[in-house]
């Protein structure tokens, strides 16, 4: 299967968030499992500063978006098995950053058109395009357009990937000429018309013949008003062609046995470099060096719809407990203000670093014990993958990814790799972070099996190529993998397996004592934590 990935960022060339990460394991994960893939990014200013190198000239062309005539070059460079396709203009994308400029309609415009008129120069003609989020939402729309007048375009198929629906891609619809290039008609049928504005997602959800979002729970919550910012009735009416797949993390470059970015390496055969990546972090940051109180994590966006307004209520009931708290983030000023204030009234016990740090973040994730992300909506997540990686035990609200990865602790059968809380309520998480602070203090053994647990949760990519790629062949009306193929590889797995040979039982084995009881205490919350897990989100 043929399938060109088409994104705006992806690591490690050119990243922001978390569609670079996904933008950056999907393709080379979907090549692995026997997929033709390449992938489309503008040629950013970090990429040619970083790979120019690397890259090899393939052509050049013109592309017309309306009424220009632009320069588009393609350069590609080979790598994961996967070809990377970089688009250049230097008017558009030799900048220093990525986003946040008064000309991005226009910018991903002709990036979305450059794709789709320079199909022909690459490697393959694609079975499948897969575009990503509303800078390249208009990769659908174009391919129906030209389709119209060309034959060729109407043979491939067009898969439309949600990662954040708040982010929509809204404008004027007096510039859909102008600016995109497209005939009225587009909204004047409604089909990019929503609330008055042209909105470029609602055009590629409507457009696309499938859509996708990055987990099952997000998928459903979309079809809510309260999560799907007015688009609600759009993914309602396209729900015979949605899907949620869970996003996956890289699980080589997350393998605190091996990563070179935190201090000390430790595994869950051998956990004590993990003790050693607490005291280091505790001194990085000031923290008083307590190796038995619990660290609390947050790496995050400082942004509303990470929940951070329940950690700003409860803060000085938070520091009442027994335990430090670590934040590393930047975002709106206001909450900045206030974790800056916090941090100076908990010297010695809260430290709070306002900025984007990859190696502090790292130095968080294998240091901390918990891991707090209260989110109010949270489409996927990444953070809570990495933090169980490495051993942090997330505490997390029961919305999108979060809600998908996380099963909450249950003292009663000793399962669960986190703990999570239903309500978007301070008071609930409050409840919760208790519940998992006295736990880390009073029962470390049974903390020690709840964070193996926790590293030991698979989310590899394997798992998220293999679903994409379902969905892929579905839009052909084939399956995946192919059941002959498939019947192949059993067969062979079974004739290289050796018969291993199982001596009887003489006498049945002693019952071996657990190292620790439940404790009383944590069975009653984990019995609390049920039937809580049954109520209806409040809607806060």
């Amino acid at each position: 299967m043929k399938i060109l990935y088409v994104t705006s960022e992806a690591a490690p060339f050119a990243k922001t968030g978390g569609l670079g990460d996904v933008a950056g394991s999907l393709p080379p994960a979907l090549a692995r499992e026997g997929a033709e893939v390449a992938v489309a990014l503008p040629l950013y200013r970090r990429v040619r500063d970083r790979y120019g190198d690397q890259l090899t000239f393939e052509c050049y062309d013109y592309v017309d978006l309306a009424w220009r005539h632009i320069y588009c070059g393609l350069f590609s460079m080979k790598k994961d098995g996967v070809t990377w396709y970089f688009f250049d203009n230097e008017q558009y994308f030799d900048r220093p950053e990525l986003y946040g400029y008064l000309d991005d309609g226009e910018r991903y415009a002709f990036f979305s058109r450059a794709v789709v008129r320079m199909l022909d120069r690459m490697a393959f003609w694609p079975e499948v395009i897969n575009a990503n989020d509303w800078q390249t939402a208009l990769v659908p729309i174009y391919l129906k357009d030209d389709g119209v007048r060309e034959d060729r375009y109407r043979s491939i198929k067009t898969v439309f990937t949600i990662h954040n629906i708040e982010y929509q891609g809204r404008f004027n619809p007096y510039v859909l000429g102008d600016l995109f290039g497209l005939d009225p008609g587009w909204v004047q049928d409604g089909t990019m018309l929503m609330d008055g504005d042209l909105n470029l997602l609602k055009g590629a959800i409507l457009s696309a013949d499938a859509v996708t979002t990055v987990s099952p729970t997000y998928a459903n919550e979309l079809k809510m008003a309260y999560f799907a910012h007015r688009l609600e009735s759009i993914m309602r009416q396209c729900e015979y062609k949605l899907h949620g797949v869970l996003n996956g993390i890289d699980t080589e470059v997350f393998d605190p046995a091996t990563d070179k970015r935190i201090t000390y390496n430790y595994s869950v055969e051998d956990m004590s470099g993990k003790a050693k990546d607490k005291a280091e972090l505790q001194r990085m940051l000031g923290l008083r060096e307590e190796p038995d109180m619990p660290i609390v994590g947050i790496v995050s966006r400082l942004v509303s719809h990470k929940g951070l307004d329940l950690v700003c209520e409860v803060i000085h009931d938070m520091m009442g407990l027994p335990m430090q708290l670590v934040m590393l983030g930047k975002g709106d000023q206001k909450y900045e203000e206030f974790f800056r204030w916090a941090g100076q009234q908990y010297q010695g016990r809260m430290a709070v670093v306002l900025d984007y740090n990859e190696d502090l973040s790292m130095a968080i994730y294998s240091g901390a014990d918990l891991f707090l992300m209260p989110s109010r909506s949270e489409p996927c997540g990444l953070s809570q993958m990495i933090a169980m990686r490495y051993g942090t035990v997330p505490i997390v609200r029961e919305t999108g990814g979060l809600r998908d990865t996380v099963q909450p602790y249950d003292a009663l059968r000793d399962a669960g790799n986190g703990y999570s809380f239903a309500n978007y309520s301070s008071g609930d998480m409050l409840y919760v972070l208790r519940t998992a602070v006295y736990l880390y203090k009073d029962y470390p053994k049974t903390f020690a099996r709840l964070r193996q647990r926790a590293m030991e949760s698979d989310f590899s990519w394997k798992r998220s190529a293999n679903a994409y790629l379902g969905i892929y062949a579905g839009l052909w009306g084939q399956v995946w993998p192919d059941p002959a193929l498939a019947a192949e590889e059993a067969a062979s797995v079974e004739e290289a397996a050796p018969v291993e040979e199982v001596a009887p039982v003489e006498e049945a084995a002693p019952v071996e004592e657990a190292a620790e009881p439940v404790p009383a205490e944590a069975a009653a919350d984990g019995a609390t934590k049920k039937k809580s897990a049954k109520k209806k989100h409040s809607g806060k």
